[in-house]
């Protein structure tokens, strides 16, 4: 029986990105990711935000050979990004000085002036907003897996075709009701993963029994939840019969479930 080749990360793919960006251009394009998949349109434009301010850093320094150090206010956004195009042709390759710095003027832009998350007209284009600013990016991780990736040409390729897939939520909202569209996941998992997309602090026992469709409270509560809250995943108040999840059940579900989850 052969061993199947392990999964190649994007960490892996843009392992030739300057440690001064890597991190944080990866946690900041995945936290958008999570937002949108979770339908939290309002924290998708925060997000974007930064994923920006971290590319026009690199872009930078890619271009120019210095950037706006981390800690310090950039500059007026789009006229950070028309300075990168005057520079000099051999600079850098030309997605680096005029699509990339574009693209994320545009998004940039896009996140400010119409404010995703923010009420305005009768049409409500928070989904949409959102929807745009993530395949910008998903273009810009894509243009930095093309011209900095350090795995086999194969491997860059799938990483690329598999961040241009559509994706769907992790958790629907459909009649007043969550699910978790993965059945795959134990009801430890879901329970994780409905306490962590909802932005309540807490939610009842009894929805989360309801929206795993657990056959048993009285045996979801001695399975599931006592179990979370003993490894301190999620504080479950008996006396209110209140869930909410702790740092160390948010770091599960993003280094666990969010990872594994197509």
């Amino acid at each position: 029986m052969s061993t199947p080749e392990p999964e190649i990360r994007l960490e892996d793919a843009l392992a030739g990105i300057d440690p001064a960006f890597h991190g944080r251009l990866i946690k900041t394009y995945q936290g958008l990711k999570t937002s949108f998949l979770n339908g939290d349109y309002d924290a998708c434009g925060l997000r974007a935000g930064r994923f920006c301010e971290v590319v026009l850093r690199w872009i930078q320094a890619a271009a120019t050979g210095a950037y706006t150090p981390f800690g310090t206010k950039l500059g007026n956004f789009k006229d950070e990004c028309d300075a990168i195009e005057l520079t000099p042709r051999t600079a850098a390759h030309e997605s680096v000085r005029i699509l990339m710095p574009r693209a994320i003027s545009f998004l940039y832009t896009l996140r400010n002036k119409r404010g995703i998350g923010h009420e305005g007209g009768d049409v409500d284009a928070n989904e949409t907003d959102a929807t745009t600013a993530v395949r910008i990016a998903d273009w810009c991780i894509c243009e930095l897996v093309r011209l900095h990736y350090t795995v086999s040409l194969e491997e860059a390729q799938a990483i690329c075709d598999a961040i241009v897939e559509r994706q769907y939520p992790l958790v629907w909202s459909v009649f007043g009701k969550n699910r978790v569209l993965d059945t795959r996941l134990s009801y430890a998992q879901q329970t994780l993963l409905l306490l962590y997309a909802k932005a309540d602090p807490a939610l009842p026992m009894e929805d989360l029994v309801a929206w795993t469709e657990h056959s048993n409270a009285s045996v979801y509560r001695r399975d599931v939840l006592n179990k979370l809250h003993k490894a301190r995943y999620v504080e479950y108040d008996r006396e209110t019969q209140m869930v909410a999840i702790s740092p160390k059940g948010v770091e599960r579900v993003e280094r666990e479930i969010l990872t594994e989850t197509p």
